[in-house]
């Protein structure tokens, strides 16, 4: 019923009534302003470092010397080193092996013979010559003399004198007497032939009797210089052929190490003035840019350490084709002469050492950690505490650090940690890391690990 349909908006229009009531009669709640965030990071004052530019490489240790001890001549053994013996250190010029020289030195004595005979053959060929030319002398004159005769006697038949018999006679005897004086002449003129064929002679039976004499020498093996042996085969008694391997030997002169070190490592050794370019040819004309270069060798076993002074001696000719690494190898003179048993060992062959390579010193130059650039930023404290943003140029990486070539001045304040969100502005609480601070001098200083 309509009527009924009224009697439902009273209550209603009371309840609104009494919802206004206490919304207008309630308080304000009270306004509370919003205070700006403030994000609390570890900082880092910047200060320039003398800065030590290192490269790091492994590689295992070889002799730098190595001879292997080969058979020149074939023969049976005679006579060995008594410390011929793998692992044996050997003097230089010690004699190690010693081969029956009996077959040599009769080759020797038969050269020796026949080129006695050979001298006696020349000196007989002086004495002949001597001879032949004092007779074609005495026949020369011989024959003046019969010439002045036959002329005589041709006189002598123009007022009929002599017979004619008698002029033929002296006739024959002129030819005869200057076919002496032609054989002499000939004679004389082989002579010349007759020495240079018995020098020639002279000179074989001399090239022989040096061939002798070296294979004689070559019956005895000595050491060419200071070395360790490898392994060893060999009894007195044993027979060996030309060209049979006796022994390989390792020269302790010297030992070397090849290491294989980026090619970005080694850019960064090089001072800027010595040129921007690596050269992977060793010539003369590059070395120079690889005289300040000061390599360490060390060798790591367990808590074991040792190391040992280097220099660099070439460049390999070619990059590694798997890591493309270049092949630097480096020399420790004296390997065997620090050596002290039970706590420093040589640098023997097979050793896998860590070759640190060290350029010259780069003066002056603003360092951060490798955590603090954000692709080519970094963040700074500004002087009202706010976080900056700013662009930074990168001249190595090296390390847990980077050394910057402009960007940055001294004494400014670096974000070493990651802020959160980084927003350029933001109010920062920094504190300081002196920790860090001193590692990266340490590191800056070449002192500390890689």
């Amino acid at each position: 019923m309509p009527g009924r349909r009224w009697l439902v908006v009273p209550p209603i229009l009371l309840g609104l009534a009494v919802l206004l009531l206490l919304v207008l009669g309630r308080e304000a709640p009270p306004r509370r302003s919003l205070a700006e965030a403030v994000r609390t990071v570890r900082v880092i004052e910047l200060q320039t470092l003398d800065v030590v530019p290192r490269a790091m490489g492994y590689g295992t240790a070889q002799p730098a010397r190595v001879w292997q001890a080969v058979a020149e001549v074939r023969g049976r053994v005679v006579e060995v080193h008594p410390d011929l013996q793998a692992g044996a250190l050997i003097e230089a010029e010690a004699l190690l092996l010693r081969l029956d020289p009996a077959e040599y030195e009769l080759s020797l004595a038969r050269f020796e013979a026949d080129l006695a005979r050979v001298v006696a053959q020349l000196e007989e060929l002086e004495v002949q010559e001597a001879n032949d030319r004092e007779s074609w002398e005495i026949e020369e004159a011989s024959l003046v003399l019969a010439e002045a005769e036959l002329a005589r006697l041709e006189s002598l038949v123009e007022r009929q004198a002599i017979s004619a018999a008698e002029i033929d006679q002296q006739r024959r005897t002129v030819l005869t007497q200057r076919q002496n004086v032609q054989r002499y002449q000939s004679s004389l003129r082989l002579i010349p032939q007759q020495r240079r064929s018995l020098e020639a002679e002279q000179a074989v039976k001399q090239a022989g009797r040096a061939q002798a004499e070296l294979d004689l020498a070559k019956t005895e093996i000595r050491a060419p210089f200071a070395c360790r042996l490898g392994d060893v085969d060999l009894q007195p008694g044993q027979f060996v052929s030309v060209g049979q391997l006796l022994f390989t030997a390792h020269g302790t002169a010297a030992a070397e190490v090849e290491a294989q070190v980026p090619l970005d490592q080694l850019r960064t050794l090089i001072a800027p003035g010595e040129g921007t370019a690596l050269p992977l040819v060793w010539d003369p004309q590059h070395m120079p840019a690889f005289h300040e270069f000061r390599a360490v060798v060390r060798y790591h076993s367990g808590d074991f350490r040792v190391e040992w002074d280097a220099r660099v001696v070439r460049l390999r000719e070619r990059l590694d084709p798997r890591t493309r690494t270049a092949g630097l190898v480096v020399a420790v003179d004296g390997p065997y002469e620090l050596a002290i048993p039970g706590q420093r060992p040589p640098l023997k062959q097979g050793m896998y050492c860590q070759v640190e390579l060290r350029g010259s010193v780069r003066r002056e130059r603003i360092v951060i950690p490798r955590a603090a650039l954000h692709h080519g930023h970094v963040y700074l404290v500004d002087g009202d505490g706010r976080l900056e943003r700013r662009a930074v140029e990168v001249d190595f990486a090296q390390a847990d650090f980077v050394c910057l070539a402009g960007g940055l001045s001294p004494g400014e304040v670096l974000v070493v940690s990651d802020p959160e969100p980084a927003i350029e502005g933001l109010r920062l609480d920094p504190a300081r890391d002196e920790e860090l601070q001193q590692r990266l001098q340490v590191q800056a200083a070449g002192t500390g690990a890689w």
